[in-house]
């Protein structure tokens, strides 16, 4: 089945896109980003997220999110949701891009105090039938994403963020997601730190969820990021967290798929169109990006996606390629059915998997 990663172009009419794209994604809130008045906006984000959805669906998207319409990045809306935060004065961090950044500064024990995402996947369900996936920001990325006045102890953080992050994603699918994904990008950008406790605080975020659940690693958004490795230096830490499914850009930096055999067991959400080049795929690269995993991971372990976040690209350019990776999943699927026609019935069980909808598939 296709997927997508998580966020979907914003309205220029909801969001102002340019002061958007020639910032770093902001770690604190940033309302002064929304073209709404306050009293409107959550309104405004509603309409928004209906018009994502229908772009995913009418590309013919099986796995479906909001677009992330109400978050000025995937991870400010819920890590400023804490308690343990001061709100009123940002911390500093050095971002992804070695630059300093202002950050959540935590001042306290961080505790998750009430549900910050359980509406939007209410909304969501509310407006499509498909099967539909919801993403966090994941403990680990926070911490780096965070100035600790309190802890004086990175694993210690990370495991408080944890506990949080695993009280929001049971919440999440008791409000009928499918699939409840962590968003880990710093766990390939600090390698030494994920070794270190990495997977600990992912099973930790995870712990007692009986859903399906995914969890993304990337390089970085290729608005910003443009010169990728072809490998991901942290590969044996995403081996070890407890995820149902790996979610791995491959296109933009050209990933080697052989790498893709240290995953095995996992579902692999696979890059197939890059979210850093303007240029639409056609349905045959697509194809053939997917045949090369396929080499190492069998068809029922894979899901072709975006390489990432589909927030930058302008929204005409982000629907064609979402057709093109329709267009060519489906190629593929063709050429596997003679295959699969000729093997024995799947079971309900693997039906229902494939439709994301049974829980550790």
């Amino acid at each position: 089945m296709t997927t997508v990663v998580g966020s979907y172009p914003q309205p220029d009419w909801l969001i102002d896109r340019e002061r958007l794209s020639k910032r770093l994604p902001p770690r604190t809130l940033a309302g002064e980003l929304w073209r709404v008045p306050s009293e409107f906006l959550a309104e405004a984000q509603d309409d928004a997220t209906v018009l994502a959805v229908r772009d995913m669906e009418q590309a013919g998207v099986d796995l479906i999110t909001d677009g992330e319409i109400r978050r000025e990045s995937y991870s400010n809306r819920f890590a400023n949701a804490l308690s343990g935060i001061d709100l009123e004065h940002p911390g500093t961090a050095l971002g992804r891009s070695g630059r300093p950044t202002a950050v959540p500064r935590v001042v306290g024990p961080i505790r998750r105090e009430r549900p910050v995402e359980v509406r939007d996947v209410e909304f969501l369900r509310g407006q499509t039938e498909r099967p539909i996936k919801m993403t966090v920001p994941g403990p680990f990325t926070m911490t780096q994403q965070a100035e600790d006045g309190h802890y004086g102890d990175e694993r210690a953080l990370a495991l408080d963020l944890a506990a949080a992050v695993n009280d929001e994603v049971k919440a999440l699918h008791a409000a009928g997601a499918d699939v409840v994904q962590l968003d880990e990008p710093y766990l390939e950008a600090r390698p030494e730190q994920a070794a270190a406790y990495g997977a600990e605080v992912v099973n930790r975020a995870l712990l007692g969820v009986t859903g399906t659940t995914a969890m993304h690693v990337c390089f970085g958004y290729g608005h910003f990021i443009k010169d990728k490795p072809a490998e991901y230096a942290s590969i044996d830490v995403l081996g070890a967290c407890r995820v149902d499914q790996l979610s791995i850009e491959a296109a933009q930096p050209a990933l080697d798929p052989s790498s893709l055999a240290a995953l095995e067991g996992k579902t692999v959400v696979y890059g197939v169109v890059s979210t850093g080049e303007p240029e639409v795929e056609s349905a045959d690269l697509v194809a053939e990006r997917i045949r090369a995993a396929l080499q190492f991971v069998p068809p029922e372990r894979l899901m072709p996606a975006p390489d990432c976040g589909m927030k930058y690209l302008p929204r005409a350019t982000a629907f064609a390629k979402l057709q093109a990776l329709v267009a060519g999943t489906a190629r593929v699927r063709r050429e596997l059915e003679p295959v699969r026609s000729g093997a024995a019935a799947g079971s309900v069980k693997e039906i229902e998997c494939d439709a994301g909808r049974t829980p550790r598939c």
